[in-house]
């Protein structure tokens, strides 16, 4: 799976890409495929913290992008990727990610799901494991014909000195409560920008999601 994951990014307009793990039977795996890994510590508590400490190894300037993808992602879009990156032709943008809108009531209501409001200007103003907004006045059935509902896909990028910053804040209130590490950015200021894909994100986070993956789409 991983070196599926590898093989996607490099469809993408990458510079380069490279596994942060801290397990020695990844990196010998990378390796032997021809891969580029880094060993990373194992006290880390998110993979932001991996890859803050990937990106000091490599001597990453203040300034470059660092886009974090999920080893568990066998099927990201090159093209997501590649529209991830596009959020910082604006200069101001220090961190970007990917959502997606919900078209199906179980989404809407899977606390696994996490979803987002959006600002005027694509950002992200509050994540949630709830449905949000609260739609005053309608029947939840009917929610998806009234207002547009986004889900978040879980891919990040950031400038590397944001980067740097974001894995010195403390734990917040709101990050503890809805158990969504993005809310600990923005509770201490961050802006994140985001952009709409229409891909579905089909991640492999226990043994029955590799046999149902298996069985729709290699049977």
């Amino acid at each position: 799976m991983i070196q599926r994951v590898y093989e996607q990014c490099q469809k993408a307009n990458l510079d380069t890409v490279i596994v942060a793990t801290d397990d020695q039977r990844i990196f010998d795996h990378v390796s032997n495929f021809g891969g580029t890994a880094i060993m990373t510590s194992e006290s880390h508590q998110s993979g932001t913290d991996r890859v803050a400490e990937a990106s000091n190894t490599l001597n990453l300037k203040d300034n470059d992008i660092v886009i974090n993808i999920q080893g568990d992602e066998p099927f990201i879009d090159p093209e997501d990727i590649t529209l991830l990156k596009s959020c910082f032709k604006t200069k101001e943008t220090e961190i970007a990610t990917l959502i997606r809108k919900i078209d199906h009531m179980d989404i809407l209501n899977n606390p696994n799901n996490p979803k987002v409001v959006l600002g005027a200007q694509s950002q992200a103003l509050y994540f949630s494991r709830q449905a949000i907004p609260y739609l005053r006045g309608v029947e939840m059935k009917d929610w998806l014909d009234k207002e547009d509902f986004y889900q978040h896909i879980g891919i990040y990028a950031f400038r590397k000195k944001t980067l740097d910053a974001i894995t010195q804040l403390q734990v917040s209130k709101l990050e503890r409560s809805e158990g969504l590490e993005q809310l600990r950015w923005l509770e201490n200021g961050y802006q994140i920008k985001t952009a709409i894909t229409k891909n579905e994100s089909i991640a492999v986070d226990k043994p029955e999601d590799l046999l149902r993956i298996q069985a729709q789409f290699f049977s």
